[in-house]
């Protein structure tokens, strides 16, 4: 799958890729109303990786249903929605006007999001609160629940307990993690918001270690992402007890990433002598 973010709606990349070839594609980030996203510069490059704190930048749940649901709805492919919000009330408000299209099988719920009812905390950061939020959600969303952890804590594996007890259908890891970078040449931060989320290679191990922690810690699947740019990144993952992954920052380097990633996989499996992929998920 290509990772929230990343991949716009999906059409932008259908010149480049064959959008039915993925397993699917999760949609940018959509929240309750229209959002501008953070004051640019928004994006920095640093080694290995890039940071970024757009900001969550959407049109709204309304527009994805009324204006791009009906583009893209034809596609042979499982069309996966990020769902954000600021607090557990636009979560479920999103959430339930997702759960009415027929084309949507599951949203990735981003509990990243800061709660504005709690100083600005993310959901995803304390386990009560994901959990509150996951079962909050639950009430209102009957399909495939997918929810997206933050590398931001002591300890990962609990947060996946939590949600997976709170009724979530699968986790997803990792979100980006907290960084900065500074220009110092103008003595300032390349970000307006001065720190952003720090996503591509350079986040990769410490991403198999923690899917690695999660699908042994958890009985529901595991979805890994976190700097995959080639089918050994995804293999990682997969023998780490991915079910599944994304690629995000690799689709700006090369829109066609994802179908090299998916030719690769079956290399492999053909080198190997392997008929089902499956055979060697979690086999680390």
């Amino acid at each position: 799958m290509t990772a929230s973010g990343t991949f716009g709606y999906g059409e932008e990349f259908a010149d480049f890729v064959d959008l039915e070839r993925l397993g699917g594609f999760i949609v940018k980030g959509t929240t309750g109303s229209h959002r501008e996203g953070n004051p640019y510069p928004r994006m920095a490059e640093t080694p290995s990786g890039m940071l970024n704190a757009v900001g969550l930048q959407n049109g709204g749940v309304e527009k994805f249903y009324k204006e791009v649901y009906h583009r893209i709805k034809h596609l042979d492919t499982n069309i996966i929605v990020n769902v954000s919000g600021s607090s557990i009330e636009e979560y479920c408000d999103v959430a339930s006007q997702i759960d009415e299209l027929e084309k949507i099988p599951a949203i990735e719920l981003n509990i990243s999001c800061p709660n504005v009812k709690k100083g600005g905390m993310g959901f995803g950061t304390n386990p009560e609160m994901a959990a509150q939020v996951v079962s909050e959600v639950r009430k209102v969303y009957h399909k495939t629940l997918i929810v997206k952890l933050t590398p931001n804590v002591t300890s990962v594996v609990d947060i996946a307990k939590a949600v997976e007890a709170a009724g979530a259908d699968s986790v997803s890891l990792i979100n980006t993690m907290l960084g900065m970078a500074i220009d110092v040449e103008k003595r300032r931060p390349y970000l307006s918001t001065i720190t952003g989320g720090l996503s591509g290679p350079a986040v990769k191990p410490v991403a198999v270690r923690m899917v690695w922690q999660v699908a042994h810690a958890v009985q529901i699947p595991v979805i890994g992402l976190g700097g995959i740019a080639s089918a050994n990144d995804a293999l990682e993952f997969l023998m780490a007890g991915a079910k599944a992954i994304q690629v995000g920052t690799a689709n700006f380097i090369d829109p066609a990433v994802t179908m090299k990633i998916v030719d690769g996989l079956e290399d492999y499996c053909k080198r190997h002598g392997i008929s089902d992929i499956n055979d060697i998920i979690g086999i680390i």
